[in-house]
């Protein structure tokens, strides 16, 4: 589901609403849990939180006008989905959240590279995700990024 939003309230207002309360409640927990230095916008028509140019001014690789992109969050057409790119570039965080995913829900873990898809709200790790959440600082993400990532 793309969205035509220009601020995080305006995407969170567009969603259906059997997804507002969810968005919004991982929206909330990203905004309290980040460390600081991480900045929320619109991203690639998604909630985003990327590191901003006054941190890192070589933005992202692929378009340097764009800050370095982080977590994006979105509502897509069959589920909620978590996009952490610290979790694709740091394989010790991915055994982490892999081994801590089941104690935390019922559903086996839906994952790719760096999407976590949730498809039924009821069961959203909401207590792991603010663990995620603040795991990485925009400095440990620079560094990752440029060690891992930047082509």
């Amino acid at each position: 589901m793309t969205s035509s939003a220009t601020t995080p309230e305006e995407y969170i207002e567009g969603l259906p609403e059997d997804r507002k309360e969810a968005v919004s409640k991982i929206r909330t927990i990203l905004k309290s849990t980040l460390p600081k230095g991480f900045l929320e916008c619109i991203s690639y028509k998604m909630l985003g939180y990327v590191v901003p140019h006054t941190i890192y001014p070589d933005g992202y690789h692929c378009n340097p006008k764009l800050p370095l992109p982080f977590i994006n969050l979105a509502s897509q057409k069959n589920f909620i989905a978590l996009y952490h790119n610290g979790i694709y570039a740091d394989y010790n965080l991915y055994n982490w959240f892999v081994e801590e995913y089941p104690k935390h829900c019922k559903r086996k873990l839906d994952m790719g590279k760096s999407c976590i898809r949730f498809k039924y709200i009821d069961d959203i790790p909401y207590g792991l995700i603010e663990e995620l959440a603040g795991k990485i600082t925009p400095e440990n993400w620079i560094f990752l990024y440029e060690k891992n990532l930047k082509k």
